[in-house]
């Protein structure tokens, strides 16, 4: 099995030396290899009836939670990761792990005072460690406490794929973005609900010389209108994050600002119009999400993640703020509470494992013996992305 899956492994990551030589903190989940449990008494262990994100706590650590389709569909029409989303339809749950960064930004945000600028929290770490799925876990906590959440799932999509560009109708010296505005304002509107109905703008806004927005429209109808004309959606989304950003203030409602791949709105772009590279200032997206992401403005709090997929011409193995931020990101968002995310812990590759292996996921012969665990978790290094990736493999 090590031979036929040695390809599967990128050159950046490190196997663990200490695999096969110290097995001593294994010597608890060894001595239960061959105990035999019924199906309901492994899933009632691996899977905590705590659902609700707000109850969870260091006791769930290492535990999987379920979420609900409709849930899915609301608080994270697009969010989750594509490959987490193959996974949900194979094992038809979606079922996220309870782990310690989770907990600890649910626990900030549980506690953040309204009254003061909003604080930025960055998670960062290696490749693959889990970075996106704990930004989504904060996320549906948000969702489940009525918060207003701006989520931006794929920043560095706005820099790097770009179906269409055309000139800002607002500034000559800027280029729309339609089809990922409009996409995005799609998702917020289906995120929000019935949130953005009450929330009126606070000022007129002209279009063009037949087309206003009277004070009072609200967010749902601005949203709509930038769907119907797609030439407007850019515009529309920096109008919405505008008046949310001025009225969050007003303690009418909370906001959270998730960015996943925050690094990107400082990076290079692999864009270009008229036969010209796109700088990442040129953008309407990223110059209004910049906007979003400074601490002037009070109501809520801001969680990013740091990505090497949002970081164009960027050497792979960086991954610490300063090095993935560059100087003009690292001085926008200081100061901020970093939150590393790891890889797995032992607890937490040993549930994984078992997950797998309940979902029958594992299919070769050996995976469910004692050196198939040990070798699984050598081969993958108890990276959570990888170790998935092994995994369907086999």
């Amino acid at each position: 099995m090590l031979r036929s899956l040695r390809k599967l492994i990128p050159r950046g990551y490190q196997l663990e030396q200490d695999g096969f030589l110290y097995p001593r903190t294994w010597q608890r989940t060894m001595s239960t290899q061959n105990v035999q449990l019924q199906p309901e008494m492994l899933r009632a262990a691996l899977v905590t009836s705590q659902n609700d994100p707000a109850k969870h706590s260091e006791e769930h650590l290492g535990q999987y939670y379920i979420i609900s389709p409709a849930e899915v569909k609301e608080a994270l029409p697009h969010g989750l990761p594509a490959r987490f989303k193959l996974q949900m339809k194979t094992f038809n749950e979606a079922c996220v792990m309870v782990r310690q960064p989770a907990v600890e930004l649910i626990t900030y945000l549980k506690h953040t005072n309204l009254s003061h600028p909003a604080v930025r929290y960055l998670l960062y770490g290696e490749k693959s460690t889990g970075k996106t799925m704990v930004l989504c876990h904060a996320v549906h906590y948000c969702a489940r406490q009525n918060w207003v959440i701006v989520h931006i799932p794929d920043a560095h999509l706005w820099v790097k794929n770009c179906k269409e560009l055309i000139p800002s109708s607002y500034n000559n010296e800027r280029l729309d973005q339609p089809v990922e505005a409009a996409n995005w304002l799609k998702n917020f509107r289906t995120t929000n609900g019935k949130l953005l109905a009450q929330i009126k703008t606070k000022q007129k806004y002209i279009w063009g010389k037949r087309d206003i927005t009277e004070e009072g429209c609200s967010l749902s109808d601005l949203a709509e209108k930038g769907l119907a004309w797609v030439t407007y959606a850019s515009d529309a989304v920096g109008v919405i994050l505008k008046e949310l950003k001025q009225q969050s203030c007003q303690g009418s409602f909370r906001l959270l600002v998730a960015v996943d791949g925050i690094n990107s709105l400082w990076g290079k772009t692999a864009l270009k119009h008229n036969k010209q590279n796109v700088s990442v200032e040129e953008l309407t997206l990223i110059h209004n999400l910049r906007k979003m992401v400074e601490n002037d403005w009070a109501g809520g709090a801001i969680v990013a993640t740091l990505s090497q997929t949002g970081a164009p011409f960027t050497p792979r193995p960086l991954y610490l703020p300063h090095e993935l931020l560059g100087r003009d990101g690292f001085a926008t968002l200081d100061p901020f509470v970093p939150i590393e995310v790891c890889n797995y812990t032992d607890a937490e590759f040993e549930s994984c494992y078992q997950y797998y292996l309940e979902r029958k996921w594992l299919q070769h012969e050996k995976a469910n013996t004692k050196e198939g665990r040990m070798e699984l978790r050598f081969l993958s290094g108890r990276n959570p992305g990888l170790f998935e990736r092994i995994s369907a493999f086999l």
